[in-house]
């Protein structure tokens, strides 16, 4: 089973060989192995929870990671109004595999690589929202909203399309949210 996912989006173009140049060396100092596959993206497992400062978390139990490009952004049906400026660039940061260890792993990576890269974390979807009952939606849509709101920093709704022929929305945070988001004890990526 494949595990969370989230976006990091670039408003400065950098190729993905001079990103991978310059994320592999600080990836060897807490993971093993690090390896490029043969598409270009990065394969990583993290054998250093402590320097993310996850210290109680068992690294044994933990997937694989991978960092790849992320060629659909920008999208055209993607409302990027928000901003000063669309994204120009993104990158997948993914955990091979669900749990909340992976869930964790993967929340403070991302929150590692947004640093370093200055970007911006596109949570692949609304936060503290569980899919369910269309008859529901709207409160359920209301409480996720209440609970974002509700921690420091800066997030932002940005709609698309969907295949299904509406519009809906995914959460895009700053540092300071993701970090507050991490803390918080509904913690949970979306999947």
């Amino acid at each position: 089973m494949a595990g969370p996912a989230v976006g990091l989006w670039l408003f400065e173009h950098r190729s993905f060989e001079g990103i991978r140049a310059g994320v592999i060396p600080w990836l060897e100092t807490i993971c093993g192995p690090v390896e490029t596959e043969a598409d270009g993206d990065v394969a990583f497992r993290v054998q250093d929870p402590a320097s993310l400062g996850l210290h109680a978390l068992n690294a044994a139990a933990a997937g694989m990671f991978f960092l790849s490009e992320d060629d659909c952004i920008p999208a055209d049906d993607e409302d990027y109004s928000d901003f000063s400026q669309p994204p120009v660039q993104g990158l997948v940061l993914a955990a091979g595999s669900s749990g909340q260890v992976n869930h964790m792993l993967l929340g403070h990576l991302a929150l590692a690589f947004a640093q370093r890269l200055h970007a911006v974390i596109d949570f692949d979807g609304v936060l503290g929202f569980t899919p369910g009952d269309r008859a529901e939606e709207a409160a359920d849509l209301a409480r996720a909203r209440a609970l974002v709101a509700s921690l420091p920093g800066t997030v932002r709704e940005v709609s698309y399309d969907t295949g299904g022929g509406y519009r809906w929305i995914r959460h895009v945070g700053d540092l300071q949210f993701l970090s507050a988001w991490l803390r918080h004890p509904d913690f949970r990526l979306v999947t």
